[in-house]
């Protein structure tokens, strides 16, 4: 049985309307879920394939992190998905810090995360103290580097052809052309 503790404010997400999200992510995950809503606890005990319950608590962190039910569930769907988070308190001073790095990473109106993940293809949610990227290897790879690099001060056109440059890689990665 593994323990993973969800804020208290996602705990409805988590849950769902009528226990419908708690059901589905038991249903694909092959896991039993028991939610302790006051202290945002949540046992996770595996049912059925060991495989999909190993992805389980993941799924559960995903979601208590910011990510949508349905972003959290993809994790099941190809096992070269994996769900990554950053601590942002491991990497500021203090609260001031904390905001002004968070600001960088979410860009204007949101610009600079959305950038990253329309250049890597990656899901990527900034909540708490935490960034979450959710994608393919190579695609959290390129998502963690650009979060370091913005966290290191680099100039945001700096970062943007640097996440121009993985997305013409990962584009060639999966082309495949006949040879002529």
């Amino acid at each position: 049985m593994r323990h993973v503790t969800v804020p208290q404010d996602r705990i409805g997400v988590l849950i769902g309307e009528g226990g419908e999200t708690l059901r589905e992510v038991e249903d694909r995950a092959d896991v039993r879920l028991d939610v302790d809503s006051e202290t945002g606890s949540v046992a996770i005990d595996s049912t059925g394939d060991p495989v999909a319950a190993m992805v389980a608590p993941d799924i559960v962190k995903a979601i208590g992190r910011g990510f949508t039910p349905e972003v959290a569930l993809s994790l099941l769907d190809h096992d070269l998905r994996r769900f990554e988070l950053i601590d942002l308190a491991d990497h500021t001073r203090n609260d001031n810090d904390l905001q002004r790095k968070k600001g960088r990473i979410i860009g204007e109106n949101g610009r600079t995360r959305e950038l990253m993940e329309e250049l890597t293809g990656a899901e990527v949610v900034i909540y708490g103290s935490t960034v979450g990227i959710i994608g393919g290897a190579e695609e959290v790879s390129a998502v963690r580097r650009a979060v370091g690099m913005l966290l290191d001060g680099a100039p945001h056109g700096a970062v943007y052809s640097f996440l121009e440059r993985k997305s013409n890689e990962l584009d060639d990665d999966v082309s495949f052309s006949a040879p002529q």
